[in-house]
């Protein structure tokens, strides 16, 4: 007699609700994994504190003056408007400073003297200025302060006393909306206003009195891109306003007497 054959015991087919769960289980792992890759590529709001939504407008002045004060050097560009008619003062910069090796800067200034408005090269470094006059072929050694300019110039980049110290002397401090901006309109930019005392706006001119009304503009990756200062530069009632872009974080040039 022959023994019936044993049946072929298999894999169960899976419960079909669960198999839907299992599913579902996978494809939200997989959505998370996904999540996750994204936001290390994107780097969330931005790697800088002007990038990161929970941080103060005064925290993100404080890291633009990390980022200003932390460069070996920056090309600085200054203009201004409402210079009073027959004062002798700053008219305007192009120039670039530097930390490293040394606090120096290195460029022209255009300043009002006697009803003109000469450009002049100068050098400031270990604490002298040296300035090509009009008419003259050689540098020589000039107190900038007699033509309405900072004693120092190279001191505008100081740590202390310089154009990063009004970030963090700032109050009532607002921002504003983020826009494009730079080249190609790659930067995102956000602007902060606020006020700063005239002992503040002394480092830029020690003429300065009464408070200042300030606008930063500052990237999402935390560097000041402009400054534009408000207020009695020169005394009395007349409103003097100096704009001051930064760009070339990061540029390295040695800055030596002529």
């Amino acid at each position: 007699m022959r023994l019936p054959r044993r049946a072929r015991v298999g894999t169960p087919a899976p419960h079909p609700a669960r198999a839907a769960s299992a599913r579902r289980s996978a494809g939200l792992a997989a959505g998370a994994v996904l999540l996750t890759a994204l936001s290390a590529c994107t780097g969330g709001g931005g790697s800088g504190a002007a990038g990161d939504d929970d941080a103060t407008p005064e925290e993100v002045l404080a890291q633009a003056k990390e980022q200003l004060d932390s460069t070996p050097g920056v090309h600085v560009v200054l203009t201004s408007d409402g210079l009073p008619e027959g004062e002798t003062g700053l008219v305007g910069a192009d120039v670039v400073g530097t930390h490293e090796p040394s606090l120096a800067l290195e460029g022209t200034i255009t300043v009002r003297l006697s009803g003109i408005e000469p450009v002049v090269p100068i050098v400031a470094v270990d604490g002298e200025t040296y300035a090509q006059l009009p008419l003259t072929s050689d540098y020589q050694v000039v107190d900038p302060s007699d033509y309405g300019a900072p004693a120092d110039p190279a001191q505008l980049l100081s740590t202390d006393a310089g154009f990063s110290s009004l970030l963090t002397q700032t109050t009532d401090v607002e921002a504003g909306d983020q826009v494009r901006g730079g080249e190609d309109n790659t930067e995102v930019l956000t602007e902060y206003t606020g006020t700063v005392p005239g002992t503040a706006a002394a480092n830029i001119l020690p003429t300065a009195e009464g408070d200042f009304d300030v606008a930063y503009t500052v990237t999402d990756d935390g560097e000041l891109r402009q400054m534009v200062v408000t207020g009695a530069f020169y005394g009395g009632d007349d409103q003097v306003t100096y704009t001051v872009d930064f760009d070339q974080y990061g540029i390295e040039q040695e800055i030596t007497a002529p």
